[in-house]
Formats: C-alpha cells, sequence, structure tokens
C-alpha cells in the first residue's frame, strides 16, 4: 500500500458521492431511513480507533441524521472480530488484515471497505538503551532490543498492533522461546500500554494515532517512522470496515450497518477522517475515495441471501 495523503478529496465528492454502494440517504423523512428513530447500531472496534475520539466527531452526524444511536464498544481486533462471530455487533471496525480476511472466508462478514490508514511506530524512552533511533530496518531494530535484553511492552491481546509486532520478531527470525523477562506481556489496549511503557522505560510498538493523541500525557519518543513519515511499508497500518453477515446472524441490523458503511466511506465521512487532528497533528488519512477504486468484497458461496 503505497502511503500518500489524497489531493482529490474536495474534488472527489461530486465526481463519486452517486457511485457510493450503500451511501446513507439525507432525507428527513422516516421512509428515506434504513432504521427507525431509536434504533442501535452495534459497532466493534480497536482500541486505537476509540482512544483517538476520532469516533466521536464520525458518528455524531450519522446519529443526528437517522436518528439512531452507535454503540461503540473497544476491543483488540481478535476480540472485535469474535464479538462479531457471536453476532453481537452490527458492524466491526479493524486494522489486521489477515484476522480480516480470515473472519470474511468463514462467511461472517459481508462487504467489507478499506477505510483509512496511519502506521506503527516503535516509540520509547529518551535514553534509547537500544539505540534504534532513526533507523528504518524494523528486524535490526528489534534484535537490538531483544540483545540489550530492553523492556519491550507488548499488547499481548490479540489486536491489529499485537499481530504487526509479532510480523516484527518473526521477521528478525525472533520467536518467543526466546523472549525473556524484558519481554512484558500488558494484555491491555493501546493507550494502557503506552503509559505502561512510560512507566516502567523501554519500547512499544504503537499506532501513529493513538500515540499523537497521548502525546501530552507520556514522555516517550519515536524512535523507529512508520511509511507516513518515510518509514518501511512493513509498519503500514489501513484499517478496514466489514457489516456482519445477516445470512449467519439474523439477529443483526444490516440495513443500518450497511448506511453506516456508506456514510462512513462517503466524502462527508472520509473528510471527517482527513481533518481530524490533535494539536494539530493528522492522526488518519482517509482511504476509501480513490480514484481508480479497486473493491474487494467478499460473498461466501454458501449464501443465497
Amino acid at each position: 500500500m503505497a502511503i500518500q495523503r489524497r489531493q482529490f478529496l474536495a474534488s472527489a465528492a461530486s465526481v463519486v458521492a452517486a457511485g457510493l454502494a450503500g451511501c446513507a440517504a439525507t432525507g428527513d423523512d422516516d421512509e428515506s431511513r434504513p432504521g427507525v428513530s431509536g434504533e442501535t447500531l452495534t459497532l466493534t472496534t480497536t482500541t486505537s480507533t476509540y482512544d483517538t475520539d476520532l469516533l466521536d466527531e464520525l458518528n455524531a452526524p450519522f446519529q443526528d441524521r437517522y436518528g439512531v444511536s452507535v454503540d461503540t464498544v473497544a476491543q483488540g481486533t481478535g476480540a472485535a472480530l469474535e464479538t462479531a462471530r457471536s453476532g453481537d455487533s452490527d458492524v466491526v471496525m479493524v486494522h489486521a488484515r489477515s484476522l480480516e480476511d480470515e473472519f470474511m472466508a468463514d462467511g461472517y462478514g459481508i462487504n467489507r471497505r478499506d477505510l483509512m490508514f496511519n502506521d506503527f511506530v516503535v516509540v520509547g524512552d529518551s535514553d534509547d538503551p537500544s539505540s534504534i533511533g532513526g533507523g528504518e530496518d524494523v528486524p535490526a531494530a528489534v534484535t537490538a532490543i531483544a540483545e540489550t535484553e530492553s523492556t519491550f511492552v507488548s499488547r499481548g491481546d490479540n489486536s491489529g498492533t499485537h499481530t504487526k509486532e509479532l510480523e516484527m520478531w518473526e521477521g528478525a527470525g525472533i520467536g518467543s522461546d526466546e523472549f525473556g523477562s524484558w519481554y512484558m506481556e500488558a494484555g491491555q489496549g493501546m493507550g494502557e500500554v503506552l503509559v505502561q511503557t512510560d512507566q516502567q522505560g523501554g519500547y512499544t510498538l504503537s499506532d501513529r494515532g493513538t500515540y499523537l493523541s497521548m502525546q501530552d500525557e507520556i514522555d516517550l519518543e519515536i524512535h523507529v517512522e512508520g511509511p507516513v513519515e518515510g518509514g518501511p511499508e512493513l509498519l503500514a497500518n489501513p484499517y478496514g470496515i466489514v457489516a456482519v453477515n445477516p445470512a449467519v446472524h439474523d439477529t443483526v441490523n444490516y440495513d443500518l450497518a450497511m448506511a453506516y458503511i456508506g456514510y462512513i466511506t462517503s466524502p462527508e465521512g472520509q473528510e471527517i477522517i482527513e481533518s481530524y487532528t490533535v494539536d494539530g497533528e493528522q492522526l488518519f488519512f482517509s482511504e476509501a475515495l480513490a480514484e481508480e477504486p479497486q473493491f474487494q468484497q467478499y460473498v461466501p458461496e454458501e449464501w443465497d441471501g
């Protein structure tokens, strides 16, 4: 995935708005709405989106338009997908493509769309005990952390960030059997892990958005950049959004889920994502709008709905 800012957002609205499948209607009459006033859409999503408060900005216009509420449940990607597998979620917003593809291939998800991206960064104490600062070689950086036995705080929760972290160690040829007491599994969300890393010292892997949103609360620095700032593509962090398949769970609110996907991937939703900042720092970059869209929708063979 080439990381670059979408410069055409402003003009894209007039070009692609009509072509976005499932885009939310804007009428005020009840007949134009997919749901009745008072309905609730359950969204399971990652702590990295929840902790940045982006969803407060995104969900408010949708809720006002349709007279519904969005119940946001923040979990690691793995847990969010498991909640959806159980039929306790209508739509999922996550960032671990391998887990998303498995979810889709198993028939639990329908109509996946690319949503937005940022990147991962390796952050840690300013004294940088493993001397990894400014490097672009991720395997070399994690190897140095292991060789110096510097504290590394892992999410340890099967989240998208944890999945990416395991890819880093694997790329360096370091197995879990080589982790010593320096390697700590927190089993917590991104915000909690950043606080714990700050308190205990050492390093962790964070999505850039959560790190930037908490930058004033912690004393950690970015030591290895992701592709947003010219770093390696290995640290790219794309987010997707998926409706739960109503052929598997007929209790899910599929119509409202597709209205939400249509809204959040529309020019309106993408502009909110693109313009959302904390202390002047852009946290996420829009991904759904493209001059040459490449839709990858998975429809399970068994689904005849």
